[in-house]
């Protein structure tokens, strides 16, 4: 569901604002709906797990943070310090870790129809869930 979402957000980046990454719009575009569902100090909690477990995958994060409103900070200008390629990298690496975090605390189901509603565009129609994968 991440890489979907990563694609789908590379590919209306190229229409639209080509400066930020993917992985910087799709936390933009979920911040609103999560922030509903469990505040701005919610959501800036479950970003900054989020964050911290993708750190340790990728330390070139560590100059990425988590601002009081929620919003990220440094993650657009990490393209010209380690690479297009590592940094798109590790922003994938983020959305993973925060849509297992979706996956984990508020499940399949509202997890899917949370990134539904804000991408109604986008098919999720062929996805997999974990329970399918393993039967």
């Amino acid at each position: 569901m991440a890489q979907r979402l990563l694609t789908y957000e590379a590919v209306a980046g190229e229409n639209s604002e080509p400066a930020e990454s993917a992985a910087f719009r799709v936390c933009v575009k979920l911040r609103r709906p999560l922030t509903t569902l469990a505040g701005v100090a919610g959501f800036r909690s479950l970003l900054s797990r989020a964050l911290t477990l993708a750190r340790a995958e990728v330390p070139s994060l560590g100059a990425v943070q988590v601002a009081a409103d929620g919003s990220l900070k440094g993650l657009d200008e990490l393209e010209p310090q380690i690479g297009k390629e590592q940094a798109r990298d590790g922003g994938a690496i983020l959305i993973v870790q925060l849509i297992g975090l979706l996956l984990t605390f508020i499940g399949e189901g509202i997890t899917l129809r949370l990134v539904q509603d804000v991408w109604p565009e986008a098919a999720f129609n062929g996805y997999v869930s974990e329970k399918e994968r393993k039967a």
